[in-house]
Parts: structure tokens; C-alpha cells; sequence
């Protein structure tokens, strides 16, 4: 199972699905198009540590993480 993993001011949302099965991984695309549409930067841990920032769903991918872009002032 994968996840997508999305921080907002509530905490955290873990949603999972199986890369393997079609409907699950058309929901997840859909899901990536639909956060990063809302201004959510997407990004994968490493196996080394480092963050690596996505523009596409990786479904081999065992977390990809979601989170909003800090507004400053």
C-alpha cells in the first residue's frame, strides 16, 4: 500500500491505496492533480533522508507527502 500523506492546520490526513489496482491509482492521480491544483507542494522521502520534490504521482512511491505553501508577510 502507498500513501498520500497531506499536512493543513488540523494536523494530518493518511490516505492510503494500491498502486496495483487501477481504480485506486486513477483516485490517487486525481487526488495529486487535485491538491497540487489547490497550491499543495508535493515531495517523496529518500531513502537517504532527503526530500525530493514531485510534479507527478509516483506510485512505487511508499509515502508521498503533501504540504501547503507558507504565505509570509
Amino acid at each position: 500500500m502507498a500513501t498520500i500523506l497531506v499536512m493543513d492546520h488540523s494536523g494530518d490526513t493518511r490516505q492510503q491505496f494500491d498502486p496495483d489496482n487501477s481504480e485506486q491509482l486513477a483516485w490517487a492521480n486525481a487526488r495529486f492533480a487535485q491538491l497540487t491544483s489547490d497550491g499543495y507542494t508535493a515531495a517523496i522521502r529518500q531513502a537517504t533522508g532527503e526530500v525530493r520534490l514531485v510534479r507527478a504521482l509516483d506510485p512505487t512511491a511508499e509515502e508521498t507527502l503533501f504540504y501547503p505553501r507558507l504565505v509570509g508577510g
